[in-house]
């Protein structure tokens, strides 16, 4: 299976269980990888047989920006459904980073991967 991967894709959202993170927001960075076959696109050059990328990170970022949930987890389940969405891809791997997560230590980033396919 051939791969689109859209990497450190940023937007602002409101997701969080605590009331801080529902009032003030913090940015979310997302990472898609599109499991599909790219044979009948590379063969005609032909943008129908594909997956646009543009459209792709336009629908992602209104789910980041758009209604909250509790958790992350819940996030990439939404994000990974637009990804099927999409009649070509047969196989959607999301990770959700939350870099600002509320985690009284030093760390460097929280994320969540799923992997969701058609069968």
């Amino acid at each position: 299976m051939d791969r689109i991967e859209l990497t450190g894709l940023r937007a602002r959202g409101f997701h969080g269980a605590l009331k801080a993170e529902r009032e003030l927001g913090q940015e979310f960075i997302v990472d898609v990888a599109l499991g599909l076959d790219l044979r009948p696109a590379g063969d005609n050059d032909d943008l129908t047989r594909t997956v646009h990328y543009g459209d792709l990170a336009t629908a992602l970022v209104a789910i980041v920006e758009g209604p909250a949930v509790d958790l992350i987890e819940t996030l990439a389940e939404r994000l990974a459904a637009a990804c099927l969405g999409h009649a070509l891809v047969q196989e959607a791997t999301v990770t959700v980073h939350k870099p600002a997560a509320p985690i009284p230590h030093p760390f460097t980033d929280v994320a969540v991967t799923i992997t969701r396919s058609r069968t």
